[in-house]
């Protein structure tokens, strides 16, 4: 059974940690996919770098296994 949604408020995360939190609630790998890609998208989260915060530019190859 997976676990059930939790929200985290304004925490610094690492982008490791975010994708590892979000795939513990997805069913697969596209869920987990879709569900970061809609963060990004969305702007719910950003990524900063040294303070400046870096755009992210998600690119999907034909030869993905995500595909």
């Amino acid at each position: 059974m997976k676990k059930t949604y939790s929200k985290i408020n304004r925490s610094k995360l690492s982008l490791g940690e975010l994708v590892t939190i979000v795939a513990s609630c997805a069913r697969n790998e596209k869920e987990t996919l879709a569900a970061l890609t809609d963060l990004f998208e969305t702007g719910r989260v950003r990524v900063k770098d040294h303070g400046h915060l870096k755009k992210v530019k998600l690119l999907f190859g034909a030869n993905s296994s995500m595909a």
